[in-house]
């Protein structure tokens, strides 16, 4: 009813278009699920599955992977308006409502997890399972908004992939699963602590509490440092379980003294006078978020290229 007291004809309610629901999967995250996930199902010693069935499971690690940013989405959407970097996603932007995020991340959950269990094994399906609700419930409900230690314990979230695809090709895990699980768990944290020293104002305004907002830019750095060293060492641990050769450990270990190097350069930039101000650019920082992302592409990728050299 106007203010005439004339009827006036309510605006349709807009749907989501296509698009609008392809970001509500974190593609961009994505993309490193799936290559991961791959990666562990090849890694594998003897696959059960048809190449078919080995795509469908690694179709299955992406769609749950998307569910639960498409979940997250929903959950996060209050915080996700006030963070520039966050702002324009779907929901915020007011392009899919809330009910519509939710009830398409609870769907494709659910699809993901009965087709793994149904086209690789229980154990596989099982493990999807687990890294969904782990994400959902254990670091997006419990951790985020909670304690700074969001992302090193939240962060396993993102390294069950390897581990799922490894599942997949052999119904259990193995030392090495685990190992590779271990590899991307010890990278979260310094990937993570990089972005949120130059996102630091960001995560403040959500009320996120972040290492550099509630310890300080200083501990970040030297968090990062420490967290790197023993990262760069596991990377290296694949050969040492046999899964790869020493070309791959040669190669490993240069990536991986880069990447300390890096976070070296992280704990220098400390020292500039103005390191501990809100506006500091932290050149050093944003070097490392950006070789974080290639660092795992390139050891996941020589894994794969070492796995195929040696005839697997």
């Amino acid at each position: 009813m106007a203010a005439d007291g004339t009827t006036q004809a309510l605006a349709p309610a807009r749907f989501g278009q296509a698009e609008d629901f392809f970001a509500l999967l974190k593609p961009r995250v994505m993309s490193l699920v799936v290559f991961t996930g791959l990666v562990g199902l090849l890694l594998a010693p003897e696959s059960m599955l048809h190449p078919f069935e080995a795509a469908v499971a690694v179709l299955c690690i992406a769609v749950a992977a998307g569910a639960a940013g498409a979940v997250n989405m929903w959950y996060d959407r209050d915080i996700d308006a006030l963070m520039s970097r966050t702002a324009d996603r779907p929901i915020p932007a007011g392009t899919v409502e809330p009910s519509e995020a939710l009830a398409f991340g609870i769907v494709l959950s659910v699809a993901s997890v009965v087709t793994m269990t149904l086209v690789a094994n229980l154990a596989a399906g099982a493990l999807l399972a687990f890294s969904i609700l782990f994400y959902v419930f254990v670091y997006t409900m419990w951790l985020k908004r909670r304690t700074a230690q969001n992302i090193v314990i939240g962060g396993a979230a993102g390294a069950f992939p390897p581990a799922i695809g490894w599942a997949a090709a052999t119904g259990e895990l193995s030392l090495a699963a685990i190992a590779l699980f271990l590899v991307i768990f010890m990278w979260t944290p310094p990937h993570f602590w990089a972005l949120a020293l130059f996102r630091a104002g960001d995560y403040a305004k959500a009320g996120v509490p972040m290492l550099p907002v509630v310890a300080g830019k200083r501990e970040t750095r030297r968090q990062i440092l420490i967290y790197s060293v023993p990262m760069a060492l596991l990377g290296v641990a694949p050969s040492f379980l046999g899964v790869t050769g020493p070309v791959y450990a040669a190669a490993a270990a240069v990536l991986g003294f880069v990447f300390v190097a890096g976070a070296w350069a992280v704990w220098r930039d400390g020292a500039h006078p103005d390191a501990d101000k809100a506006d500091f650019a932290e050149p050093a920082a944003k070097r490392l978020f950006g070789y974080s992302i290639v660092y795992l592409f390139l050891l996941f990728g020589l894994m794969m290229l070492d796995r195929v050299a040696l005839g697997a």
